[in-house]
């Protein structure tokens, strides 16, 4: 299990973050995008296939944490994470260069380093990644124009049939993962920030982002499709955990 050496140091230096001048002249001009979506709606799908046209540059994030062997391949530095050094990621957050980073159970310190919003600014592309909802508050206060996405599943069935496809789960594993999805999804019910997209047809989503992307007018009765579709899901997904905790 990863430990932090360093909690004390960190729980310090984030309470009170801030990031430097010089990384905020980075982002400006730097087109941002994060997708958040509750889990198993088809997000790094579609960031996989934007990365197919070229115009985007996949934002990889810094960790503490070592690398994890999943089905017996072991994760690659600079390709799941950046895997760093405690003292690494320190030194990078006394001077400012993250644009967010978090403390997660106390093992690890995860964050988007302006290292890499340096590399997509560099080849004119655009900064794109997948974040948790905790961090999308701490993007916009320091980047404002931040392209903020929700992700969701057409429905409630198909989005446990998907779930179903990613392999055996235990029961206790769907509850925790659905109490996790409910928050998400309240959360995006309860903020504005987000443009909602419905990832039903796959090439519709990614066009959708891309619209979004490129600040073409979007089309208002979809947004409000969608959010009839985010509402019924956290209807759904409530009921399911009322049945099944």
């Amino acid at each position: 299990m990863n430990r932090l050496s360093h909690l004390e140091e960190f729980e310090q230096i984030l309470r009170h973050y801030h990031v430097s001048p010089g990384s905020r002249t980075v982002l400006e001009g730097l087109k941002l995008v994060l997708l958040a979506a509750p889990t198993s709606s088809g997000r790094n799908t579609i960031i996989n296939e934007l990365l197919q046209t070229g115009e985007y540059h996949f934002v990889v994030s810094d960790t503490t944490r070592k690398p994890r062997v999943n089905n017996n391949v072991s994760e690659q530095d600079g390709v799941e994470y950046w895997f760093r050094s405690e003292e690494e990621v320190l030194e990078d957050l006394k001077q400012g260069r993250f644009l967010e980073a978090a403390i997660i159970h106390e093992q690890q310190v995860s964050g988007i380093s302006i290292r890499e919003l340096e590399k997509a600014k560099s080849t004119n592309k655009v900064a794109i990644t997948d974040i948790e909802i905790a961090g999308i508050d701490s993007v916009l206060a320091v980047k404002p124009d931040t392209k903020a996405i929700f992700v969701l599943p057409p429905n409630f069935a198909q989005w446990h049939e998907r779930l179903k496809q990613r392999g055996d789960m235990t029961k206790p594993e769907l509850v925790r993962r659905m109490h996790s999805a409910a928050s998400e999804l309240r959360h995006a019910i309860e903020e504005d920030h987000y443009s909602l997209i419905i990832n039903d047809d796959l090439k519709e989503a990614v066009e959708h982002v891309h619209q979004i992307v490129f600040g073409k007018q979007q089309d208002l009765s979809y947004q409000k499709s969608a959010h009839t579709i985010l509402e019924q899901l956290l209807v759904d997904t409530e009921r399911f955990l009322s049945e099944h905790s």
